[in-house]
């Protein structure tokens, strides 16, 4: 049986009146972003909000295999907390991002805030189909700005995994990893993730 298509609901409309009450772009503040109360997963950056889309189904796979991988190595050893996303990072004053998978050491643990995190020690992204040069460049030099010294770019596209650590301002590449592969890290010594089975979740 074919669905009728909703009839239009004039009461149905924006509550236009409600959103102008909100700043406009460019002139949001920290504390009224830090205010928002909604499920969706928003970044800030220098007063304006950038609402990014739902991950699909397959990047959710990639970042529950990353989260399980990462937890399992840094949990059981007691190295620090591992959280995934939407959890707020502040980069730095006035720019917050939410990435998909985050680490802090066990000694940073005084940078664990309840409404963010200052900064991470290793940050993973898997990159979006909609708009692959926010992770694999505009992320990149950002968390190389914010000081967080290692950034895992996993690209399902391509089903390979970049490593970056931070050189001084910049990262440096630690290793471009393709399915033949295990991707390593060069902060937490001893943790790898193969390629061929991290991707063997999305077929």
């Amino acid at each position: 049986m074919a669905l009728s298509p909703p009839k239009h609901d004039s009461a149905a409309e924006p509550s236009w009146e409600i959103a102008h009450l909100f700043p406009a772009q460019g002139h949001w503040s920290e504390e009224e972003y830090l205010s928002l109360d909604t499920n969706h997963l928003i970044e800030f950056s220098n007063g304006q909000l950038e609402v990014l889309p739902i991950p699909t189904y397959s990047h959710q796979r990639l970042v529950a295999f990353l989260y399980r991988a990462l937890l399992g190595f840094a949990a059981g050893s007691g190295l620090g907390e591992v959280m995934f996303a939407p959890l707020r990072i502040q980069l730095w004053a006035g720019k917050f991002r939410e990435p998909d998978i985050v680490y802090m050491a066990r000694d940073q643990a005084h940078r664990l805030g309840e409404q963010f995190w200052q900064g991470a020690d290793l940050v993973m992204e898997v990159v979006s189909p909609d708009d692959p040069r926010r992770d694999r460049e505009t992320k990149r030099s950002e968390y190389a700005q914010g000081g967080i010294p290692e950034y895992w770019i996993v690209d399902p596209a391509q089903r390979s995994v970049t490593v970056l650590t931070l050189d001084e301002e910049n990262y440096a590449v630690h290793g471009e990893f393709d399915e033949d592969a295990e991707a390593t890290s060069a902060l937490l010594d001893g943790f790898t993730v193969s390629v061929r089975d991290l991707f063997s979740e999305i077929g």
